[in-house]
């Protein structure tokens, strides 16, 4: 571990520096899923109807995330190659490049997004007019509003996990999560019947501050502000660090002065990873709105299920991450046979781990889901959530391999083929069947049609890699730096 806190990969072991880089970016992306969990959790004790909100506002969350943010993809690719070949000038250059050149999608995403709400939540399944769909447009809006602050956050952790850094990400995250946690409860159920307050015994405190404020919550777009609050401060933070160059990257003024040739490979590696993560941000909307045939019920089951496996899947998505980095800069330096063996070994871990949470989610599925949800209609959610459970469940080892070889290609450069596997998984695998059972079947039948898409994904990519076609470099021969150098 050198000063800056980055990891060496490209020489020794291999099984550690990919624990050591991994690892922190499971616990970021736990720390992640906390925040989505605990505005579930306190949106819950609203109602199904605030419950089925953040459904239906997730999925077109998740597609402006996405559509910009899988150009951040770039930036870890090439600060990880660079550095493997040893172009520290490249990296910050790099670096800044990937800044201004996502900030600047990111603004516009934002303002068409936020214009667009109230008819793109009708497209996925809210009826304009009923309490859901106000309850929808009030928190998607916001968030929208605050996409520049996240996605700030989003390229910091990109630009620092391809410079082998996973650690510092790990304790802005953190952080972050700590100041949504403290913000959730207060913002959304305000200084009334406020569950935090009283399992700390504050409850004449509370009583006190709702005479005092008249503050009784803003509901479910609480849950929004809460978030943009604390992603503002996460982002103010990881700039900051970048600029000092205390953690590693230096970056300066005019490294944020776009330069064609950059921003076109950017756009190179980026675009496809964007196509990729935002045709699987539509295909989840997709299947919302097929949820949505089936009932609100459903939808709110959906959500809460979606929620779950992305909590699940987090070993896999973390050593996804965190193979970008090892494959990179491996690439980097001239070792694509090191490269295919950090895929295999991460392949190994991931399955060991997603065949014990499979068991586990199987026999604890109705105990699961009702953590999530309380109060009028909450039986008939947790029935439908403890089916999706049990029905993806043993597929959970499937996604890990996927997750994986996609990880391995996207840290090669191979974002093409990454996207090309990316759409199939959803709109060739998982959508047509799903949409072919939904009638006879109902919900069962999406959940069936999501459970096969996640095997089938995993053998066509596994194909694929064995190929061997995917571990050329972006990096020129003539960009690396020899010892002689």
């Amino acid at each position: 571990m050198s000063a800056d806190r980055s990891v060496d990969v490209t020489d020794g072991a291999l099984v550690k520096p990919l624990l050591v880089l991994s690892l922190p970016v499971v616990l970021s992306m736990l720390l992640q899923v906390g925040y989505n969990l605990a505005d579930t959790f306190w949106v819950g004790r609203l109602g199904q109807d605030a419950v089925s909100a953040l459904s239906f506002s997730w999925p077109l969350v998740f597609l402006m995330i996405s559509i910009a943010g899988g150009f951040t993809v770039a930036g870890t690719v090439l600060v990880a190659q660079h550095k493997g070949a040893g172009n520290d000038d490249r990296v910050d250059h790099v670096a800044g490049q990937t800044i201004a050149f996502v900030s600047v999608l990111a603004v516009f995403f934002s303002a068409v997004g936020y214009l667009l709400v109230p008819w793109l939540l009708a497209l996925v399944g809210a009826a304009p007019g009923t309490r859901v769909h106000t309850l929808s447009v009030e928190y998607t809006r916001t968030i929208f509003l605050g996409v520049v602050f996240m996605f700030g956050f989003f390229i910091f952790q990109a630009l620092l996990r391809g410079w082998g850094d996973t650690k510092t990400p790990l304790a802005l995250m953190a952080f972050g999560v700590a100041v949504n946690v403290v913000l959730d409860p207060i913002l959304i159920l305000g200084f009334r019947e406020n569950v935090l307050f009283d399992a700390l015994g504050l409850g004449g405190l509370e009583a006190t501050l709702l005479s005092a404020t008249g503050f009784t919550g803003m509901g479910v777009q609480g849950a929004a502000v809460a978030t943009v609050i604390s992603r503002a401060l996460g982002a103010t933070l990881g700039m900051a660090w970048l600029f000092s160059g205390a953690v590693g990257i230096h970056l300066s003024l005019d490294d944020l002065v776009l330069k064609r040739e950059t921003v076109r490979r950017i756009v190179e590696i980026g675009a496809p990873a964007s196509i990729e993560q935002s045709t699987r941000a539509l295909g989840i909307t997709v299947l919302t709105a097929l949820v949505a045939l089936a009932g609100a019920d459903a939808v709110a089951a959906f959500g809460i299920g979606n929620r779950i496996t992305s909590l699940v899947f987090l070993p896999a998505l973390g050593f996804a991450r965190g193979m970008e980095t090892v494959v990179g800069q491996n690439l980097g330096n001239a070792s694509p046979d090191r490269a295919k063996r950090a895929v295999g070994a991460g392949v190994g871990i991931v399955v060991a781990v997603l065949l014990a949470v499979s068991v586990l989610a199987y026999v604890f599925a109705a105990d699961i889901v009702s953590v999530f949800i309380s109060g009028e209609g909450s039986a008939e959610v947790v029935a439908i959530g403890t089916e999706y459970l049990r029905v993806i469940g043993p597929t959970f080892a499937f996604v890990g391999v996927f997750q994986l070889l996609q990880g391995g290609f996207r840290g090669a450069g191979s974002t093409r083929v990454a996207m090309v596997f990316g759409i199939l998984s959803l709109w060739a695998f998982r959508i047509p069947p799903a949409y072919a059972l939904v009638d006879s079947m109902g919900a069962t039948g999406i959940w069936y049609g999501i459970a096969l898409s996640n095997v089938a994904m995993a053998v066509v990519a596994g194909l694929w890699f064995l190929r061997g076609t995917w571990t050329d470099s972006v990096v020129d021969e003539a960009e690396r730096v020899t010892p002689a150098d």
